[in-house]
């Protein structure tokens, strides 16, 4: 069934890696699970392809609100779900296809009061939900040693101690509520950036971000909860935009399509389990030149995409993938 024309309307915010993705998993039908609808790009592009019906799922309410001048174009193809990807196989089983697109939306960035953004004056709060405990709660509540982890461990910030040791200092003076408050301290802290260098509040507010809604967790939790929801021959998609996030889904695909290995050469062999996926292209695909130019925010991106297999489904150790793990949190 066709949508009407307003569906088909350009998204205000361009989905990232969009062509390779529809590309990779051609041709698109049956019921596919939009883990991170945000905006609803891939949503839109999945439907346009051919899905018969998506599943779109987010945890920020602000995504549906958004959406309901297209959204009833599409009908009953179209199901809204609030919640989080790592649940997905509560939402739906025997799916045709996963996507997920991970990190922040643009839309949450460019809202001054989500405060997301270390660009623009706006309370510290960073809820992709709008629930639970806020970045503010945790930079002034937070030890220092466990803010010092967090920003080395989700932030890969070599200032770490020197940030979290200044954050402790002013706060016994007054909290830190708001975005500018904490990137003064941080600049404060740091060397001026050099020209093409990132701002220097970059890591820490990625950091920040990250803990506040446990991203790596419902990464971790999300590719299980995918594992159990595709059926055979089904595909799961992730656009990764970190070297964190793209190593936790290297090696969940490697070690879930047999291609773990034995770590020492001279030890017993052990049984393998038939693998749960089968992974085509092992190298990650990255935007061409067209999307460079056009959306300058896919230039860390990479998609990583699996097939599938009928074997049953099963379990897999957060520290293999490499998951940062932070004490106190």
């Amino acid at each position: 069934m066709a949508a009407a024309s307003s569906a088909t309307d350009p998204a205000p915010h361009v989905p990232v890696l969009l062509r390779p993705l529809l590309k990779a998993v051609a041709p698109v039908t049956g019921t596919w699970l939009d883990g991170t609808f945000g905006a609803g790009g891939y949503t839109k592009g999945l439907l346009e392809a051919g899905a018969e019906r998506v599943i779109a799922v987010d945890r920020d309410p602000l995504a549906f609100e958004m959406a309901a001048d297209w959204a009833e174009a599409y009908g009953e193809r179209l199901v809204m779900q609030r919640g989080n990807f790592a649940q997905m196989d509560d939402y739906a089983r025997d799916l045709e296809g996963v996507v997920l697109d991970l990190g922040v939306s643009s839309m949450q960035l460019d809202q001054a009061e989500r405060g997301f953004s270390f660009m623009k004056e706006g309370p510290l709060d960073m809820r992709m939900s709008q629930e639970g405990p806020s970045a503010a709660d945790l930079v002034n509540g937070a030890e220092e040693a466990t803010l010092a982890n967090i920003l080395f461990q989700y932030g890969e910030e070599r200032a770490s101690r020197r940030i979290a040791r200044a954050i402790v200092r002013a706060r016994e003076t007054a909290p830190i509520t708001t975005t500018l408050e904490l990137v003064r301290l941080i600049e404060a802290n740091l060397p001026r950036p050099k020209p093409g260098q990132s701002h220097p509040a970059t890591r820490s507010f990625q950091a920040l971000r990250i803990a506040v809604n446990d991203e790596y967790g419902s990464l971790f939790e999300g590719l299980m909860a995918a594992e159990r929801a595709l059926k055979p021959g089904g595909q799961l998609a992730v656009v990764t935009f970190h070297s964190v996030e793209d190593r936790m889904v290297k090696r969940f695909l490697t070690a879930r399509s047999g291609g773990g290995g034995n770590a020492n050469r001279f030890a017993p062999q052990v049984a393998r389990e038939e693998p749960q996926f089968r992974v085509e292209k092992k190298k990650a695909i990255g935007p061409d030149a067209q999307e460079l130019e056009e959306n300058p925010r896919s230039r860390s991106a990479k998609l990583r995409v699996a097939i599938r297999t009928e074997a049953p489904s099963g379990a897999v150790d957060a520290k293999a993938l490499g998951m940062p793990q932070v004490k106190g949190l």
